[in-house]
């Protein structure tokens, strides 16, 4: 599945993904491949993202600047709040407060 997570002024990360862990509002849960449409509020917490096959780009807060990257890989962040939606595998997080992506 694919996944674009925004805050108001950059991109976090987009590309494939294998799953993403978030922080809803009435507790953690867990997205994966074929996941059924949803829309959901997210709390403040950890948002952990499985990297794919294939390219994919992210923010890189050392260098201030978007990168590129293609291994798989495990990246993780907090937020402060949000929302997802999910629809045929397609994963949008818009996202306040991204912040220690590693």
């Amino acid at each position: 599945m694919k996944i674009s997570v925004l805050t108001p002024d950059r991109t976090i990360f987009s590309g494939p993904i294998t799953s993403v862990s978030l922080p809803g509002v009435e507790g953690s849960f867990q997205l994966l491949n074929n996941h059924a449409p949803l829309v959901s509020a997210l709390s403040e917490g950890k948002v952990t993202l499985e990297t794919a096959g294939g390219a994919y780009t992210f923010y890189d807060e050392g260098t201030n600047a978007s990168a590129e990257g293609t291994e798989n890989r495990s990246l993780t962040f907090t937020i402060d709040q949000g929302f997802v939606e999910v629809l045929n595998n397609e994963v949008n997080l818009l996202v306040q407060g991204a912040r220690n992506l590693r």
